[in-house]
């Protein structure tokens, strides 16, 4: 924020003061959700508050899938352990990580938790073990664009404060990138550090943004 915003910001607190709470919290709770919606617009952009962009997404090396298809029953001590079945899948340390056929997406499996391998049939394998096709995909796709929907980034008001941020799960996620913090890619994998990217934080257009709504509250009045 620049020096030329202090006194306007200082005249906007005291009229903001003169509002009756339940005037005051409608109003914040207006000025929250608008400047949510900026927020979500602007991780869209992949930008920082400052208007920078990200730092790009590392691109691992490419993992050589297995070269043959899998099939067990997981995980170790369930009373009914389920059926998987792999054709493509990838190692990551302790985990295989593939397309499960019964689930119908990508999942990974520790290997230690394997409660019995099963045979595969020959005409079920496959030359090379396919592609994990959802790798490409994660690639081009914009970062966040689940975290920065309605369900996880919120904003509200109390009589006293307006406030913007994540819940539940998500905000635990989002300190991880917001601060640059280290973090596991997949549950029980190794730790790796996160570029922080600036995931909330007002710019000087939100700022200017929440004083004209004030400022025209005021004149409406």
């Amino acid at each position: 924020m620049t020096d030329d915003f202090t006194p306007i910001e200082r005249l906007a607190g005291d009229l903001l003061l003169r509002l009756a709470p339940a005037e005051k919290r409608s109003l914040l709770r207006k000025m929250a959700r608008a400047i949510r919606d900026r927020q979500s617009q602007r991780i869209a952009r992949q930008q920082n508050p400052d208007g920078t962009a990200y730092a790009k997404r590392h691109v691992p090396r490419e993992q050589k899938p297995g070269g043959y298809a899998v099939r067990f029953l997981y995980p170790m001590g369930a009373a009914e352990p389920r059926v998987v079945f792999m054709k493509s899948w990838v190692r990551q340390g302790p985990l295989m990580t593939g397309f499960d056929a019964e689930a119908g997406g990508i999942r990974s499996f520790f290997f230690d938790k394997v409660a019995q391998w099963l045979p595969v049939d020959t005409a079920e394998q496959n030359a090379g073990a396919g592609k994990l096709r959802r790798r490409g995909a994660i690639r081009r796709a914009a970062m966040f664009r689940k975290l920065r929907g309605g369900r996880f980034l919120r904003g509200d008001a109390t009589a006293m404060e307006a406030w913007i941020g994540f819940t539940g799960r998500a905000g635990e996620l989002a300190r991880v990138h917001q601060e640059g913090r280290t973090d596991s890619v997949v549950k029980g994998g190794r730790k790796v550090r996160y570029a922080a990217r600036g995931l909330l934080g007002l710019t000087e257009g939100e700022r200017g943004m929440a004083i004209d709504m004030l400022l025209s509250h005021v004149v409406e009045r």
